[in-house]
Formats: C-alpha cells, sequence, structure tokens
C-alpha cells in the first residue's frame, strides 16, 4: 500500500522536528565577554596568539520583559 504525499510530508516533518529538538547544549548561556575569556584561555592553554582582552562589561539594566524570561 502506498503511502500519498500528504502522509509522506507530516512523517517526514515529525522526524525533522524531533530531530531538531534535541541540537544544541543544555546549561547556562555564555555572555560574550565569557566567550571571549574562555577564548583566550584556550589559546593560551594551546600555545596560540592571544586574542585581544575583552572589555568589561557595562552593568546590567532591567529591562520590562525580564520577567518572562526568569
Amino acid at each position: 500500500m502506498r503511502m500519498n504525499r500528504l502522509a509522506k510530508s507530516i512523517i517526514l516533518g515529525m522526524v525533522l522536528s524531533t530531530a531538531l529538538a534535541g541540537c544544541g547544549r543544555k546549561s547556562a548561556l555564555d555572555t560574550p565577554y565569557q566567550a571571549q575569556l574562555d577564548a583566550r584561555e584556550e589559546a593560551r592553554d594551546n600555545d596560540e596568539p592571544l586574542p585581544p582582552a575583552p572589555e568589561k562589561p557595562v552593568e546590567d539594566r532591567p529591562f520590562i520583559l525580564d520577567g518572562l524570561i526568569d
């Protein structure tokens, strides 16, 4: 019995959405400042030229929508 196009599309969509749901890492997000510090540390450990030192970020100001993601 042959599956019609709609059934194939639905199955393909379910498989793709399941695969994409598993992508990424589950942890806290890195700030750009922290990512630059990590890159410098990794370069230092691998005896590579160091990237420029990151600037200290300014104070984080609250935003009206912050309550939605807490």
